[in-house]
């Protein structure tokens, strides 16, 4: 039985503040999260754009998702949606269009992958695409995007901006052609562009010319979804993509777990004791967050896949300080700095400057937090260093972004008294994270995944 709208069987976080509850003993829990933010905003393009029909099976259902999905309606595709097999709500299932439809308006939240894929989709339109965004997201990078994409023969009018809101004015269809970009602010610019590429009239090669890629993983992930969809992208040499006109083969595809997303549950592990699993950890992903076996253990816990399950036990040792590049793994940012809060030493993560442009400016926000409570941590021009300290009660301002709340959270294991002033922007990528991660600390052999009559009775 299909469905026009996704009623959730959830009831997201209210707005206000929120004690984060202390973990009374060591932990042993498993846990299953909703699918990936980022693999889900990438396969509802690529259907958007595909031959045929596609269904998204087992996709994450979060404000970005809804997001996506309305914006993909204003352009005329047809979305649906389906009971399946997931924890976490229905499939989706998508009808393209052809050409996309014009005169509409795009409210991209606080969703980059949003405003930065479908600005590029907005050349296929019959008319003009008006985007815009949350107050609080207007400060995110557009300018090297809003280029590439008039490079390529999208006709943008940014009013001199060179952010949103802008105006797309689609002629149904875009020329491409070779284009050289700065995705040094978000690899975004290098997936939307690649995303689209395939229904650019000539194609397209890509060339980043910056000083740095962050997130290549994204990049990588990009490319391993069109690769599944029957487009080949050939990778000539570093920052360098070719991608063919031709067909984007509508399909079911099935999304992996948000490894990002579990990444506070296992390090829950790691300041509380005991020992967290998170259920359907694949053995190959492209997500940054596979990154955290070998991070997680570097920072002395003992981590081990077996069953389909990665499960993170604290280590004897306590928490270890590291230097660490996470110029791939932006994301996770927010959850080693609260492992390195509590470490035996000082850490030190760089390669991360990109992150001052996400939801909000996250070296300074997690610094600013952190000192609030007692503790010690430094802006470094392309990084942060943590040096553990005493912490104490007080108040932990989310700023607007999902990463820094779940990190307060995690705060909040090992101090008694934090308080988060807005739980519910988790919502952006998890509307159930207040309810996993209470389950998390009174799990004792429950059944491993949050199951929607549990959801509607905390």
């Amino acid at each position: 039985m299909t469905a026009d709208r996704y009623s959730p069987d959830f009831t997201p976080a209210a707005r206000g503040p929120w004690q984060a509850p202390v973990a009374p003993a060591p932990l042993h829990a498993t846990v299953t999260v909703p699918g990936s933010k980022s693999l889900t905003s990438r396969e509802l393009i690529l259907a958007a754009l595909a031959d045929g029909p596609s269904r998204l099976i087992a996709p994450l259902h979060s404000d970005d998702s809804a997001r996506m999905i309305d914006a993909l309606r204003s352009l005329g595709v047809g979305i649906a949606f389906e009971t399946g097999t997931g924890t976490y709500g229905d499939d989706i299932l998508v009808n393209p269009v052809w050409p996309l439809r014009g005169g509409t308006d795009v409210d991209c939240g606080q969703a980059g992958t949003v405003m930065r894929f479908v600005a590029a989709l907005g050349g296929f339109a019959s008319g003009d695409v008006a985007l815009t965004a949350h107050e609080s997201a207007l400060h995110r990078p557009m300018g090297a995007m809003i280029t590439a994409l008039r490079d390529v023969g999208v006709d943008i009018d940014d009013g001199g901006h060179w952010a949103l809101p802008f105006i797309v004015r689609g002629h149904g269809h875009v020329r491409g052609g070779e284009v050289t970009i700065d995705a040094s602010a978000s690899s975004q610019f290098v997936s939307g562009l690649l995303l689209a590429a395939p229904r650019f009239d000539v194609g397209l090669h890509l060339v980043h010319v910056g000083e740095r890629l962050p997130s290549i993983p994204h990049i990588d992930m990009t490319v391993e979804s069109l690769a599944h969809r029957g487009v080949h992208v050939e990778r000539p040499g570093t920052g360098e993509w070719i991608v063919p006109a031709g067909t984007i083969r509508g399909k079911d595809v099935a999304i992996e777990p948000d490894l990002s997303n579990a990444a506070p549950f296992l390090a829950a592990a790691m300041i509380a004791g005991g020992s967290v699993s998170v259920t359907g950890w694949p053995a190959h992903s492209t997500q940054p967050g596979a990154m955290l076996t070998e991070i997680l253990t570097l920072m002395g816990a003992k981590v081990v896949r077996r069953g389909g399950a990665l499960t993170v036990t604290a280590g004897s040792g306590g928490i270890q300080g590291v230097d660490l590049d996470l110029s791939a793994a932006g994301e996770l940012t927010p959850t080693i700095f609260a492992l390195a809060a509590f470490a035996e030493a000082p850490t030190t993560l760089y390669g991360i400057g990109h992150i001052r442009g996400h939801e909000t400016d996250r070296i300074a926000a997690l610094v600013g937090e952190l000192r609030s409570l007692g503790g010690e941590a430094h802006e470094l021009e392309d990084g942060i260093r943590v040096v553990p300290r005493p912490l104490h009660a007080g108040r932990w301002r989310a700023h607007h972004d999902h990463r820094l709340a779940t990190t307060g959270a995690l705060v909040g294991l090992g101090v008694p008294g934090v308080e988060i002033d807005d739980i519910a922007t988790t919502a952006k990528t998890m509307p159930q994270f207040p309810q996993l991660w209470q389950r998390m600390l009174d799990d004792r052999g429950a059944p491993d995944a949050l199951q929607p009559e549990a959801m509607r009775a905390s």
